[in-house]
This record gives C-alpha cells, structure tokens and sequence, in this order.
C-alpha cells in the first residue's frame, strides 16, 4: 500500500480483513496525503517517493485508524 511495491502486486499480508472497508481507506489515504502535502501517485507506484514522504503518510493513516477505534469503544462516532 505504501512501500515501492505497485498496487497490482499485493502481498498476501496486505489484503484487507474487511474488504468492504476498501472504499473507506482509499478516502482515507486521500485526506491524510491532502493534509500532509503528499500527492498520491496515479499509478499506484510510490518507489519514487522518499521514506518520508511514505512514512509520514502511513504513519498518519494509522494514528487516524487509532483514533476511530478509540471512539467506536468509546461510545462516539
């Protein structure tokens, strides 16, 4: 998802738990780049990015995922 790795060619360990979450994610990712100044390559391919530019963006995915899960035990959406 993040790594140099094409899109097309995931890995067994990156397939989704949930697939109906796809779209969800997708808009994710989006809104993380948008904030982080990241854009998302067309193709899916991110080797020409820094690890950075890729860590910066997955590690705000996560922190966001976090933060959803800590709300829905919560009791708030």
């Amino acid at each position: 998802m993040y790594g140099g790795q094409n899109q097309g060619s995931r890995n067994s360990s990156n397939n989704l738990v949930v697939p109906q979450a796809t779209a969800a994610l997708q808009q994710l990712k989006i809104e993380a780049a948008q904030e982080l100044g990241v854009t998302i390559p067309q193709d899916g391919y991110y080797g020409n990015y820094t690890s950075r530019e890729t860590g910066s963006l997955g590690g705000y995915i996560t922190k966001r995922l976090v933060q959803i899960a800590e709300q829905q035990l919560s009791g708030r959406s």
